[in-house]
């Protein structure tokens, strides 16, 4: 067998190119709608199909049985890659954002649904433009691999080894990879729905609330307002934390809760971890600002509530700026950066399932330090984990500190501030997207130079792919046969 399929690789990213192609046409009626020009997005669509039909031309021989797991960790890393490289164009073309660095920035935190932007006054832009920088995070937050999974149902490829590369520890719903991914589009479309409808409900307007539902759900965090959703009522706030939270929930949840097998849903330790961190974090930040600044309860208890989801989900939404609370809020805003929510979510983060298992691993390793003969495997919903995959944890770690370390360090050789730094290289490995001092929830990275915006970009990347899947493409034995 080759090392690599060039022809099966071309064809899926044909595939993927394609759908985004399809995206770009979905802008034109609320450019009609708003007297925008409607050229932006007609080009990007025209280009991403040219260079699709290219890649199918090159593909269309290819043996789907041909391809390997090599080609799959490739798939996932290019079109990550890809869809935000072309998704720079209505940002290019309309002017809207005319440096190629910052489009490519805005289009990348957009797709890895990181929230991190580079735009000063969001106000200001077309709504077009506003719906294709929202859009991008619920393209993003479904996944490129799923739509192409549900899009190819005559690619003969282990469709559930794309969909388990872009989040491991993933629980099978079904055996058929199709079936999954039914189940999560209807879920997802769902939530997005309900949200757009009770957003409404509560007085914001439908081109918000569909803009604000996309974010939402994907736990992205771009917002049409400058100020996010501070001016918004504490309904319209109230409402979009708890799909902050649902959209930081494991989809597994929503299958087994939808089809009534209950059971499942009570013996899952990393749900049920999730609601109890989520809880203690809201009372910690609740009682910090109660007592440490003029807030009554309520609107303490509202705003831990809300940034505490924003944060935990990963999504970046702002109702205060977080880097103006107590100095021990403060901190605990920027630890939350690295829990993440839970696994089959769209949440980036270590993942909840992770510190579970590390928190086990931790008390055996302390139960063996007095018996070093006891066996103590360690379980998750009532299954043994193999210790392979307790080993892989224990590196994905390591490895997702020292990654954020790597980051901060050289975003410090740019010359950009030790607490900037920190900010930025834990808020774009977790996809959240706000960071600290200048750069909170209730600002922006426009003030960062290009190199540290690049390391930016590959740590949005590198979080949305968790790590494994992107570096594996670097590695020598991924070039060996």
């Amino acid at each position: 067998m080759r090392l690599i399929n060039p022809r099966s690789i071309s064809g899926i990213l044909s595939t993927i190119l394609m759908i985004e192609a399809g995206s770009f046409l979905t802008c034109l009626p609320v450019a009609f709608i708003n007297g925008e020009p409607v050229f932006p997005f007609l080009f990007s669509s025209a280009i991403s199909g040219l260079i699709s039909l290219f890649l199918y031309v090159i593909g269309r021989k290819a043996d789907p049985g041909q391809i390997s797991n090599r080609d799959t960790f490739l798939i996932v890393t290019i079109a990550w890659v890809l869809f935000s490289l072309v998704g720079t164009m209505p940002y290019l073309t309309s002017r809207a954002i005319p440096s190629f660095i910052d489009a490519f920035f805005e289009s990348a935190s957009g797709f890895s649904t990181t929230g991190a932007s580079i735009l000063e006054d969001v106000e200001i832009l077309p709504y077009s433009i506003l719906f294709w920088r929202s859009l991008t995070h619920w393209i993003g937050g479904i996944g490129i691999i799923v739509l192409v999974i549900l899009i190819l149902p005559s690619l003969k490829v282990t469709g559930y080894q794309l969909f388990s590369l872009e989040s491991s520890m993933k629980e099978r719903i079904h055996p058929k990879t199709k079936g999954i991914v039914y189940r999560i589009l209807i879920i997802y479309a769902g939530l997005t729905v309900f949200q757009i409808f009770f957003l409404a409900v509560g007085g914001m307007n439908l081109f918000d609330s569909v803009c604000t539902s996309f974010g939402t759900v994907a736990t992205g965090g771009f917002s049409t307002k400058n100020l996010s959703l501070s001016e918004y009522s504490a309904y319209i706030q109230y409402v979009t934390a708890i799909f902050m939270i649902l959209g930081a929930t494991s989809y597994v949840v929503y299958y087994y809760t939808l089809v009534g097998n209950f059971k499942k849903v009570l013996r899952n330790e990393e749900f049920w971890f999730y609601i109890f961190f989520l809880t203690a974090s809201v009372v910690i930040v609740t009682l910090t600002l109660y007592f440490k600044t003029d807030r009554d309860f309520a609107l303490s208890f509202r705003h831990a509530f809300f940034q505490v989801a924003s944060q935990i989900s990963c999504s970046g939404f702002a109702t205060t700026d977080y880097t103006a609370f107590p100095s021990f809020g403060v901190v605990i805003m920027f630890l939350l950066m690295f829990s993440g929510g839970c696994t089959g979510s769209t949440t980036g983060g270590i993942k909840m399932a992770r510190h579970l298992i590390s928190m086990k691993n931790l008390r055996n390793t302390f139960i063996k330090i007095q018996h070093p003969n006891a066996v103590i495997p360690i379980k998750l919903n009532g299954r043994i984990v193999p210790e392979g995959v307790v080993n892989q944890v224990t590196v994905f770690i390591s490895l997702y500190m020292l990654v954020f370390l790597a980051g901060s360090l050289l975003m410090q050789i740019s010359g950009i501030s030790a607490v900037e730094s920190a900010g930025a290289s834990a808020t774009c490995l977790a996809n959240i997207g706000p960071g600290l001092d200048a750069s909170g929830n209730m600002s922006n990275f426009a003030h960062f130079n290009g190199f540290a915006k690049a390391v930016m970009m590959l740590l949005m990347i590198l979080g949305r792919l968790e790590l494994f899947t992107f570096l594996t493409v670097f590695t020598r034995s991924f070039r060996r046969n």
